[in-house]
């Protein structure tokens, strides 16, 4: 059966004819896209974070209310990971994520009207704000995904991490951005400002990726004939020049299900995902009303951990991508992430009983930058697994990390409630741990798609 795409290929190809000197670069043009479109997803993540003391003191939630609808966007989120994740490989990621960034932003700009919706009647104030940020999480599962599926096909094989690790840098520039830019802009025009705000700039983010980026390397007008060598540079012969599975192909869920592998990375995702998503929800909230910060020192000071993810979720895919090469895939990414997790659980507990505040918040962050050092792996784990089934993979994987993310405002709310904070991060460091453990099942050099 023909490819479908052959013949725009061959044409794309042809317009490639003669010598190439140098590759071209715009695969790092198109991850520089995906770390805008990630750095977008946390902005857009984190803005309730921070406007959650203003909409709280207005509307007089409760700390368990307030939880609750922090975790509506994650249970959306999680959901939604794996229907995304298989669009991506069924129809391209391209249009999935334009399509999910105008959706996730038009409900972004919802947000600012929740008190006036039909909902209020229908459902109650508090269910409004939790049906809206819902909808936003099911528009953001589609992100990761498929930039995931992004870097599996626009990433040579050796530079894998590198190329997740680009995803989470994103996590990084938007969290670092968004407790001032937030805090900034409701100070002087209200929190519903912010929201209508984030939602222009998704806009905008969405037209810039439709009309620059493509599915494929060989789709892209400007890619050369020396960039798609290094692109493909160690695939296998018989898969340097496939690089699209006929999307009609049933995907492999008992090769996916019976792997162990595939066990140990949902299972123990699953455990990383809960401390990160304390610092997307109660973080800033935690440094106002339990460390005594002012609104605009919260805001400065809870960018501290995404900038401590700036720096190191850059250098965790490289690690991970060089010790793969030296020793070997599976106990590369292992050590990788176990350098990560020790790091960070060691942080989070020593943060959590440090009793003067700048010294805290800096060992906090510090734990928050590795957390994000090791995950890298993670993702670069589910292109080693299966790189044609990528998106579906990464999406499984993110929904079970991201049902652990959902419990994560709750559970924190709860033990701070009744035992205190400092044991809400104990409990925290003790699952980082524990993610890592379970990182012994995991071996990234078995390819799923060679049984």
């Amino acid at each position: 059966m023909n490819d479908p795409r052959s013949s725009s290929s061959q044409g794309v190809e042809a317009s490639k004819a003669g010598p190439a000197l140098r590759p071209t670069r715009v695969r790092w043009r198109i991850m520089a896209l995906v770390l805008i479109i990630s750095a977008l997803t946390y902005l857009d993540r984190l803005n309730l974070s921070i406007a959650g003391k203003f909409i709280q003191d207005e509307y007089r939630f409760s700390t368990q209310t307030m939880g609750w609808i922090l975790s509506a966007f994650v249970l959306g989120y999680a959901l939604f990971q794996v229907p995304a994740g298989r669009f991506g490989d069924r129809y391209g990621p391209r249009g999935v994520i334009t399509w999910a960034i105008l959706w996730w932003s038009a409900f972004t700009a919802a947000t600012a009207i929740a008190p006036r919706l039909p909902l209020v009647g229908w459902f109650g104030l508090a269910w409004s704000f939790v049906i809206v940020r819902f909808l936003v999480g099911m528009g953001e599962a589609a992100a990761y995904p498929n930039s995931s599926k992004i870097v599996a096909f626009w990433m040579g094989a050796s530079h894998r991490g590198v190329g997740s690790s680009l995803i989470f840098t994103g996590i990084g520039v938007g969290g670092a951005l968004t407790p001032t830019l937030i805090a900034w802009v409701m100070q002087r025009w209200g929190w519903r400002i912010s929201f209508y705000l984030c939602a222009s700039l998704g806009i905008i983010v969405a037209a810039v990726w439709r009309f620059y980026a493509t599915d494929h390397p060989e789709d892209h007008p400007h890619v050369n004939t020396a960039e798609l060598e290094v692109i493909r540079a160690g695939l296998t012969p018989a898969r340097r020049d496939a690089q699209l599975t006929n999307p009609g192909q049933r995907l492999p869920w008992s090769k996916i299900f019976s792997s162990l592998s595939v066990w140990g990375l949902i299972l123990s995702y699953a455990c990383i995902a809960y401390p990160a998503y304390i610092y997307y929800t109660w973080f800033y909230i935690y440094l106002v009303r339990v460390r005594g910060l002012t609104l605009m020192q919260a805001g400065l000071w809870g960018s501290t951990p995404f900038l401590a993810i700036m720096l190191l979720a850059p250098l965790g895919g490289w690690a991970s991508d060089r010790l793969a090469a030296r020793i070997g895939k599976r106990r590369g990414r292992q050590s990788a992430v176990w350098l990560g997790v020790a790091c960070s659980a060691t942080l989070l507990w020593a943060g959590a009983h440090t009793a003067n505040n700048t010294l805290a918040i800096l060992l906090l962050a510090g734990a928050a930058g590795f957390n994000l050092f090791a995950t890298a792996s993670w993702w670069a784990a589910c292109i080693d697994l299966t790189r044609n089934y990528s998106g579906s993979l990464s999406g499984l994987m993110n929904m079970c990390g991201n049902l652990g993310g959902w419990l994560a405002p709750i559970g924190t709310a709860f033990i701070a409630t009744r035992l205190g904070w400092t044991e809400a991060l104990d409990f925290a460091a003790l699952l980082t741990l524990a993610a890592g453990v379970l990182w012994i099942l995991v071996n990234a050099a078995h390819n799923l798609e060679a049984d």
